[in-house]
């Protein structure tokens, strides 16, 4: 059912300091700055830490194929809904857990992938959303 670690979730007082530390100082490249967070590159895979001023706990994000999916298979196998789910700028996402407690985010990236300028901030759309590009097209412009 998990596909892969998306990323995992670092709380920070302040994205400034975060970055200073995670970026500046250990070497890991900016991919995509919004806001209150900030997504960094780990060597090697294209999973992420996104340094997060939103929330205080260390969390993993887990892909999955589709999160309403995955959350009715972890309901069947004996896990409990925690935050059911609901829609992200890039698809679908729910947090669940599994028998001992443990929190599980699941999301799916349904929708796309983020669309970020030259110095990896996320591009706005006319409503001041974040821009999604479709993986379809995200696809094309990698062969070109």
């Amino acid at each position: 059912m998990f596909q892969k670690i998306d990323c995992l979730q670092v709380p920070v007082p302040d994205l400034e300091a975060g970055l200073a530390f995670y970026r500046d100082r250990l070497g890991h490249a900016l991919i995509w700055r919004r806001g209150r967070s900030a997504g960094l590159r780990l060597p090697d895979t294209d999973a992420e830490i996104v340094l997060t001023t939103e929330r205080p706990e260390l969390e993993v994000n887990l892909t999955v194929a589709s999160a309403d999916a995955a959350v009715e298979q972890v309901l069947a196998a004996g896990g409990r809904v925690l935050v059911p789910p609901f829609d992200i700028p890039i698809g679908r996402c729910a947090v669940v857990a599994d028998p001992w407690g443990n929190r599980l985010v699941l999301l799916d990236g349904s929708k796309g992938l983020l669309l970020t300028d030259d110095a990896g901030n996320v591009m706005l759309d006319e409503r001041g959303g974040p821009r999604v590009v479709p993986r379809s097209e995200a696809a094309q412009g990698d062969e070109a």
